[in-house]
């Protein structure tokens, strides 16, 4: 592991847009432009299978006898997560319970401040305090709920702890707020907790960006504490970043129009996106397209009836799916495919939610033909909208080569794991457990490729008995579009 040195990257004033962080020398595509560990991290509320220390998701997990309130893997993560947990557990003893995530994350941030000082490592380019938190910007409402916040905290925060201002508590509480950065479980599948990174908070963002974000856990099966190298973040390049130019990552998913995005923005982090994307709406015209058919577009009415369609059903799936229901939600989906299908562009934003919700429902429920042929229509959806080398892209493309997999559809589902392998080497790199699975799986599909060309017949009875033997569980429940790789910052409910 390279030791991280700030030296690839400088802070500058980014015109319009406050302090920023350019590149101090030339990156390629995959190359990591810094990484650095959080100044704290907790789990989310009501999420009992994630181990505190290093995030992990396992089924046993052992809990802290003190408080028991915190989980860990084992002994060993249990003591390297002891200098983060110590005053927080006697707190919570004394307290009668765990109190809420951003309440415990702001006392663990203080706790750490107080015993080490604003600086915390000779990388850190950037001090808490010099961190926005835009109270000037919040509503009344937003104001109130921090309010509740703060009160919880005074009561949660021991008299033995060193005492600060409620003016900066408040300060802490509104960094978190619009700086904090979402935390996942191993896989990299699904956001399972917050975490502060200071230098990240500095790179702005762009809907088109040129670096990415990954979370690192490093190797937490080593005996040695030594070798948990901390859960960290890792910045990106996307392609060719040339010396001096200004680093950006996106904080909101570009599958939203721009004036969505816009909107997103300006609610969640206070500013108004004037990147050239927003500025000139590029795409906004596919991702609300007509579908062509030998040159005969459908009118605008049309094409404005099927998608305002589509937003009534998305509410409909969207209820269906959080009561459990996968059968009505496919019904529904499935509906609104076959209504709006011959009138929407394979590109309209609205109809990639159904093609990407019916690919993950119908894996769960095992239907893997009917799961492949949506999962491939998303990514050739996604394929005309997203970068080249955008991580949502990667996923997809997986969950494309697996389902196709999964049917005994071996030569597009080896395809599709290979493109899938290829943009994760860029934005999540080799080492990462989710491209360790990809590496896997192609070595496996490239194996049944040949195998299938050799004899087809032979291929589809092995394949019969396998699956037998061992159904395949790669899925995960369902969870909903917004949820999930796409939705990496932190946003407070």
């Amino acid at each position: 592991v390279t030791l991280t040195t700030m030296e690839n990257v400088a802070v500058f004033d980014s015109p319009g847009k406050g302090r920023g962080l350019k590149a101090s020398k030339e990156f390629w595509a995959g190359d990591v432009i810094f990484t650095e560990p959080s100044v704290s991290a907790v789990v989310f509320d009501g999420y009992k299978r994630i181990c505190h220390s290093c995030f992990r998701r396992q089924d046993k997990l052992q809990r802290c006898g003190q408080c028991k309130f915190a989980h860990y893997c084992d002994r060993t993560c249990q003591r390297a997560g002891w200098a983060e947990h110590k005053q927080e557990c006697s707190a919570i003893k004394a307290y009668g319970k765990a109190p809420n995530e951003n309440i415990r994350l702001v006392a663990r941030i203080m706790w750490r401040i107080d015993k080490e000082g604003s600086v915390m490592s000779d990388m850190q380019l950037v001090t808490l305090d010099e961190l926005e938190d835009h109270l000037n910007d919040m509503t009344e409402d937003e104001l109130k709920e921090f309010k509740v916040d703060i009160h919880n905290f005074l009561d949660y925060w021991p008299r033995n702890s060193k005492q600060h201002t409620v003016e900066y508590i408040f300060h802490i509480f509104g960094v978190i707020n619009c700086n904090g950065f979402s935390v996942s479980d191993q896989r990299g599948l699904q956001a399972v907790g917050v975490g502060l990174f200071p230098n990240l908070c500095l790179v702005n963002h762009d809907c088109w960006p040129n670096c990415t974000v990954i979370l690192n856990h490093g190797n937490q099966s080593a005996v040695n504490t030594i070798f948990h190298s901390q859960r960290r973040i890792e910045l990106r390049s996307l392609g060719k970043i040339e010396a001096g130019e200004e680093l950006t990552v996106s904080y909101v998913d570009y599958l939203n129009l721009s004036e969505e995005r816009q909107r997103l923005l300006k609610t969640q982090y206070f500013f108004d996106c004037t990147c050239e994307h927003c500025k000139g709406r590029i795409k906004d015209d596919l991702k609300m397209a007509g579908r062509e058919v030998d040159g005969v577009k459908p009118s605008e009415d049309q094409v404005k009836e099927a998608t305002d369609f589509c937003f009534e059903m998305l509410e409909k799936m969207e209820n269906a799916r959080i009561s459990g229901n996968y059968h009505e939600l496919v019904k529904i989906c499935q509906n609104t495919v076959d209504k709006t299908e011959p009138i929407l562009a394979d590109t309209h934003i609205y109809l990639l939610r159904m093609y990407s919700t019916l690919s993950e429902v119908q894996a769960y429920l095992q239907h893997f033909e009917d799961a492949a042929e949506y999962a491939r229509k998303m990514v050739d959806g996604y394929m005309k909208l997203y970068h080249p080398n955008n991580a949502a892209l990667g996923m997809a493309a997986m969950r494309a080569g697996v389902t196709h997999w999964q049917a005994g559809l071996i030569e597009v589902g080896h395809g599709m794991i290979c493109k899938a392998y290829a943009i994760l080497m860029v934005t999540h790199g080799a080492t990462h457990p989710i491209t360790k699975d990809l590496e896997a799986m192609r070595i496996q599909t490239e194996m049944e490729l040949r195998m299938f060309k050799q004899n087809e017949y032979v291929y589809h009875s092995m394949r019969e008995a396998a699956l037998k033997n061992k159904p395949m569980t790669m899925m995960h429940e369902p969870k909903s579009v917004e949820e999930g790789i796409k939705n990496l910052f932190h946003r407070r409910k």
